[in-house]
């Protein structure tokens, strides 16, 4: 494996919704520029606690494998994360406990909400596309969970409606307290604000990165930004699946 670099980067998707009209993004930010040029990362690692102003960093740092291969979108990290210590509730209005229902297998979370305009029912749709091309046996065995970063809209109802019409029926939708969201988001170097509204506008930041944690050891060892594809993630499944590095 190449020497390690440690990256401390944070980006974010700003999503506008002002009736139905599309929404914009700001630009991402790259705290360690040199580690996303060589790594073409466009995904957020390390955003400050939610009390204080976006840009600062404090979260955890990921270690990324070195090199440039920028054929790849995976960038595999050195110093894994742990899986979030979430309980929230899921679609059906049960309690869901990530690390118990997800453990041993393997595990694709996301932070996003429901009246995101652009990267959120994109990367559900390219995962679910992907997920398709898998044998049914390994289908089955991935799960792939999407965490609301707006549960006070995305009720279990509107997560239950929303998700099988961007990804799939087979994908977790979870909702509950935004600060303990937020804090399971920061533990896995995902950023995210509470949404906010500026006039009939509502404005809402959170990191763009899909993480994929292994079966074998439970730790998300994985990092996808928003440009990756479906043909990306169905290229990547087969060894995710297995534990393996893609």
């Amino acid at each position: 494996m190449s020497d390690s670099k440690n990256a401390a980067q944070q980006t974010g998707a700003d999503d506008t919704r002002n009736g139905g009209r599309p929404g914009r993004r700001a630009p991402l930010i790259a705290a360690a520029v040199a580690i996303v040029a060589a790594l073409g990362i466009t995904a957020a690692v390390g955003l400050g606690d939610g009390d204080k102003k976006p840009g600062t960093t404090s979260g955890p740092v990921a270690e990324v494998s070195g090199g440039s291969d920028n054929d790849k979108a995976a960038t595999v990290l050195d110093r894994p994360f742990t899986k979030p210590d979430l309980v929230l509730t899921d679609t059906k209005g049960q309690p869901y406990d990530l690390r118990e229902a997800t453990k041993g297998k393997p595990t694709l979370i996301y932070f996003g909400y429901t009246h995101c305009p652009d990267v959120c029912p994109l990367t559900m749709s390219n995962i679910a596309i992907a997920r398709k091309q898998l044998p049914k046996a390994d289908q089955d065995k991935l799960q792939v969970v999407f965490v609301t970063t707006d549960p006070d809209r995305d009720t279990p109802a509107e997560l239950g409606k929303w998700l099988p019409a961007a990804g799939d029926p087979s994908f977790v939708g979870l909702t509950g307290d935004f600060k303990a969201i937020q804090a399971g988001a920061r533990s896995i170097g995902i950023g995210i604000d509470p949404a906010k509204k500026e006039g009939d506008t509502v404005v809402s930041m959170h990191g763009a990165q899909v993480i994929a944690f292994s079966p074998t050891t439970d730790q998300g060892y994985v990092l996808y930004g928003e440009s990756t594809s479906a043909e990306d993630y169905a290229k990547d499944l087969p060894k995710l699946i297995k534990g393996e590095n893609p």
